[in-house]
This record gives C-alpha cells, structure tokens and sequence, in this order.
C-alpha cells in the first residue's frame, strides 16, 4: 500500500509538472518540429492589439514587437509571385518557420492560389496596397484610400476564408504619412514598418543581402526583419540567414492579430522599446519641460506678500517704507516716447559717427575750458552742399555748447573750432 501510494504522488506530481510547463511556456511546444529536430522552428506565437499599439518598428516609429533578446520575426513583402515566393514558402515549411506576408492586390488578384498556400500554411498574411505607389507620403485621401481598400478586397477575396486576413498594413516604400497612418488607425489597422532591412530590391548579390541581414540583426539584437518574397536574391540568402540564424542562436518569433478568442499576449509598455532604459543605464535626454499654463502669458504677476511667507504677526519686522509699499501696484508706467529722445546735434549724435567723434571731442573740450579775453563767438561757416552728409550737425553742436554755458560771461566765450579738415575728409 505505501509502495502504491508513493507511486500514485509521483504520477500526480508528474502530470502536475507537465501541465505547469504547458500553461507557462508555450513556446516550447511551438518549436517542435516533427520530423527535423535540428530545424530552426517557430518558438512562439505572439498575439498583438493593433488598437493598443498602432504603429510598430524602429526604423520610423518609437515601438516596435516585444521581443526578448536574440527574438527574430521574419516578414515578406509585395508577393505572392510564384516563381520565387513558392521557393520562399517551401524553405519555410521545411524549417516549420511562421512568417508574416504583405500581399499586393493585384499580385492576389493575379494569383489567389499563393495567397491560399500563406495560410494553409499557418503564416500571417497582412496587405501592403493594390498596385505599391511610391507616393504615399504625397497622396491626398481620395488616392490613398482606393489603394488601401483594393490591397485589402483583392486579398481576402483570394482567401477561403477572409477572417484570416490580419488588421496588418505595411506602407509601400515606408513612405510614411500623418494622413495615412491616421487613416489606418481610425480602422484598427497596425502598421508595420522594420526594425532593419536586408536591402533585397536593391541590385546587389544573394551574398550582400545575407551579410546585411546579419550584421544589422548582430547591432539589434533582435527584431522585424525586411525581406521580399518577389527576388531571386532572397531566395539564395534565405537558406544562408537561416543557416546563421540557427547557429547564433536566435529564435523565430509568429506574430498573429488578437480577437475576442484569442486574447493579446500579456506585456508592459516599456516591453515594446527596442532596448528599454534600465535603473543602471543614465538616460541621455532631460525630460522636456511640461506645457504650463503660464507659459502661454506675455507676462507674470508680481509676487504678493502672501507669497513671501510672511504672515501677518510678522508684518511689523519689515521696513516702513517696505510696509507702505505693499499695497502699491506692482507694475511700473510704460516709459514715454521723449525718455529716448536725443536733441539733434548734441555730442552724442556727434560720437556716433566716425567722421564726427573728433569734432565733437574737441567742442566738449572747449565748452569745458573756455578760454579768458576771447570775446570772438563760435561760429562755422556752411560746408559745402556736397558735405552735408556728414558735417551738417557741425553748426548745432556749438550752439548747443553755449547754452550748456548760460551763465558764464560773453568776455569769456569758448575758443572757435577748425572744422575744415573735417569738411575735406567728408568731401
């Protein structure tokens, strides 16, 4: 009987184990993959909101997947042509790899059969426009929608069943746009840009593509790839990315639209940044300054005695003359126009010219020292016409040197000023 008994706990206990690492790590079942135990497999499925979190990649947007360390989701765009993305979807099966596909329209319209063989296969297919015009970030609505909504009839139309088609759009070219994204996310639509691409439409060799794909998943560490299921190159990198995939030790991630079944995977908002901050990371950027109110005044209220801390048994402390002041109005009169006047020909309109400043030097120093038994008064003859640009203040200054000296006696009449060398620097 205690023999049983201890065999009966540890069945249960058993089971109890088993039934804990199913509930708490699906993605260990997800990686199986029967009949090729090196592939590289599908290590989990995650499940998104397209409400919650709209605009995703950090090539062009802040978020991007919450994805852990060494986490790969591979996407495929402008297909299905059958030529190469049959070869692409075979690769894939044969590694029991998920991927997400961003269909043209009138690539489903031409071939509705590879859009039947994505999701037979279990893959994600999003839609990526009707006919991919590089143009969005410059359409006005009557043009961008049309596209929007073609891409997305052509394809479900393609599909036996159209609830297969996921609330994914990708922009063609990223040629991101307010309107566009505005649009899209009024109709719970996420969109998708990368977290870096492989440079596959661009004309450059199988290798180059392979190289890039790497080296910009190595700076990442993780991440949406960009590929193109439509060119020859792809197809002869893919086996090589996935070759290195495998032996870097990444894993692939499928990423699939919630509903009411199938409830959003459970995250943090700062799960959804490429690399979170950390408590041991210092923060390059100050926060930016918050939009108060008062920002938005041309002027501030003067601070009261209240606002001093002073209160009331305190008063008697302070200056009389601060105590009489308190209840004054604490902003001053605008200054009148005449408190920047300077009378015309005074000294300093003199010193603000260069030609002038000597003059205008030697006419303060004779109104300062006059000189005794001169009773000649100051008087300069008119300059010529030609040199009224520069010496026409001479005449005023002298006048405006005697009545500085009203009270000093004729007898004792300041010393006349040469001005001709002036006139004939100003000629």
């Amino acid at each position: 009987m205690i023999g049983s008994s201890v065999v009966v706990r540890t069945r249960s206990w058993i089971v109890l184990c088993l039934g804990m690492l199913t509930i708490g790590a699906p993605a260990a079942l997800a990686a199986d993959c029967p009949g090729r135990p090196d592939a590289l497999g599908t290590s989990r499925t995650l499940v998104v909101d397209p409400r919650e979190h709209p605009r995703i990649g950090t090539m062009q947007y802040r978020e991007t997947l919450p994805l852990k360390d060494h986490e790969v989701v591979l996407t495929f765009d402008d297909g299905p042509l059958p030529k190469y993305s049959n070869q692409i979807l075979k690769m894939l099966d044969d590694e029991c790899i998920k991927a997400t596909f961003f269909i043209i329209g009138g690539q489903a319209k031409a071939n509705p059969e590879g859009v039947r063989k994505l999701v037979a296969a279990g893959h994600t297919v999003g839609t990526h426009s009707m006919d991919h015009p590089l143009t969005f970030d410059r359409m006005p609505i009557e043009k961008f929608e049309p596209e929007i909504n073609g891409g997305i009839e052509w394809t479900s139309a393609a599909m036996t069943d159209p609830s297969k088609l996921a609330p994914f759009f990708r922009i063609p070219g990223l040629m991101r746009a307010e309107g566009v994204e505005n649009y899209l996310i009024s109709r719970g639509i996420q969109i998708w840009s990368a977290d870096f691409p492989a440079d596959d439409w661009r004309h450059v060799s199988s290798d180059r593509v392979y190289q890039l794909a790497m080296q910009r998943l190595e700076a990442k560490g993780k991440g949406i790839l960009l590929l193109h299921d439509i060119q020859a190159r792809t197809v002869a990198a893919l086996p090589k990315i996935i070759r290195d995939l495998k032996a870097r030790g990444y894993r692939i991630v499928h990423v699939v639209p919630a509903t009411a079944e199938r409830p959003a995977t459970p995250t943090t908002p700062v799960e959804w940044l490429l690399h979170p901050p950390t408590e041991t990371t210092p923060i390059a950027r100050w926060p930016s300054v918050p939009g108060f109110v008062f920002t938005q005044t041309r002027t501030l209220p003067a601070p009261l005695l209240a606002d001093l801390n002073a209160q009331t048994g305190h008063q008697p402390l302070l200056p009389r003359k601060t105590m009489a002041l308190a209840n004054v109005a604490a902003t001053l009169p605008v200054p009148g126009r005449d408190l920047f006047a300077i009378p015309e020909g005074s000294v300093e309109v003199l010193l603000s010219t260069t030609l002038s400043r000597r003059a205008a030097t030697r006419l303060a120093m004779a109104a300062e020292t006059p000189r005794a038994g001169k009773g000649k008064s100051v008087s300069i003859k008119a300059g010529k016409p030609r040199a009224h640009r520069t010496a026409h203040a001479a005449p005023a200054a002298p006048k405006h040197a005697v009545e500085a000296k009203g009270t000093a006696p004729k007898s004792a009449a300041p010393h006349p000023t040469r001005v001709a060398s002036l006139k004939k620097r100003a000629q």
